[in-house]
């Protein structure tokens, strides 16, 4: 059974490092607690982007990003694209890819892998894109070599995955223990299971649910 870390190892005040591969903003630091989402190259095509943006263009500033992230997650939890992430064979490649370097790059905190993402709350020991960047490359090469073997999908394209990813660092514990619940339920929430636990690519179902810590 995982354990939450200390209140000691969440967002700090003072300086933020932020910056910006032209897609998405990151603020990386090690031992910055996140919750990283990446996800197949076809799970969100720029035409629905585009709707979405012309349809959040009517929203108030300060609800748009908000607003912007579920209707994000309801298309994603709506199984679009390959999903190639459904294959069994594939979810336990990445959920080992995942597994691989824990508790000497990074810790993991609680995962799930859903058929066209992939959800990890995690403790960075280095840079966050790096480690992000190192699952996906290493990921991408397997499918790409057992994409037709296994008939996921893939089509001719060298792109597996969307090039950037999302995260957010988490600002206390409250916010820790939200967004393990939220990455264990998500299959839940997709239609896929009943119990997180009957998901078999998640944290929860490998080690249970998580203890805290600083209790």
């Amino acid at each position: 059974m995982k354990s939450i870390p200390p209140v000691s190892t969440f967002c700090p005040s003072g300086r933020k490092e932020w910056y910006s591969r032209g897609y998405l903003p990151h603020r990386d630091r090690v031992h910055l607690l996140q919750c990283i989402t990446f996800r197949l190259a076809d799970s969100l095509p720029n035409s629905v982007i585009l709707a979405m943006e012309r349809e959040l263009a009517t929203f108030p500033p300060d609800q748009r990003s908000r607003e912007k992230r579920k209707k994000v997650e309801q298309w994603l939890d709506a199984a679009k694209g390959c999903c190639a992430l459904g294959n069994p064979s594939v979810a336990a490649f990445v959920q080992n890819s995942l597994l691989h370097h824990d508790g000497e790059r990074y810790r993991l905190l609680a995962w799930v892998i859903m058929p066209n993402h992939v959800h990890v709350v995690v403790d960075p020991m280095t840079p966050m894109a790096q480690m992000v960047q190192a699952w996906k490359s290493y990921t991408a090469r397997w499918m790409l070599e057992q994409n037709h073997e296994l008939g996921l999908g893939l089509g001719d394209s060298r792109r597996v995955w969307m090039r950037d990813y999302h995260d957010r660092f988490i600002r206390d514990e409250d916010h820790l223990h939200a967004a393990v619940r939220y990455v264990h339920q998500n299959p839940v929430k997709a239609g896929l299971c009943r119990e997180p636990q009957d998901w078999a690519w998640s944290s929860v179902c490998l080690y249970g649910t998580p203890t805290s810590s600083s209790a």
